[in-house]
């Protein structure tokens, strides 16, 4: 997860797969610095971060947040000191293993897991 400036900069040619969305939530550590504390937009968002360990993390908010919170959650909760928001108003889980299968409009792009290295 970095900054498209970023990616463009790296040895990008060996990704086989990617997605554009935005903006960052957090950068290096830092929550993106146009976040305000007391921002009024709350939506339902969704995003994923990468832990220093390498773990990929995806989280889905239950309720509405700001950005800001969002953003703190990422990297004070789950540790990650890079989080790309990917989606808010339409943000839903199909996840029936945990009771969740939300409903909403056809969508388009999704991020899915189908196995796991470990097994």
């Amino acid at each position: 997860v970095r900054e498209t400036d970023a990616y463009l900069r790296s040895a990008h040619d060996l990704v086989a797969y990617a997605t554009q969305s935005g903006p960052m939530l957090v950068i290096d550590g830092a929550i993106h610095p146009k976040f305000l504390v007391d921002a009024t937009s709350r939506k339902r968002r969704n995003g994923v971060g990468v832990r220093a360990d390498g773990v990929v993390v995806f989280a889905i908010s239950d309720t509405s947040v700001t950005f800001h919170e969002f953003a703190t959650y990422f990297r004070d909760t789950l540790e990650c000191p890079n989080a790309l928001y990917l989606d808010g108003t339409i943000s839903r889980l199909y996840a029936p293993e945990i009771g969740r299968d939300e409903a909403g409009l056809p969508m388009g792009p999704i991020v899915g897991v189908v196995g796991n290295s470990a097994e």
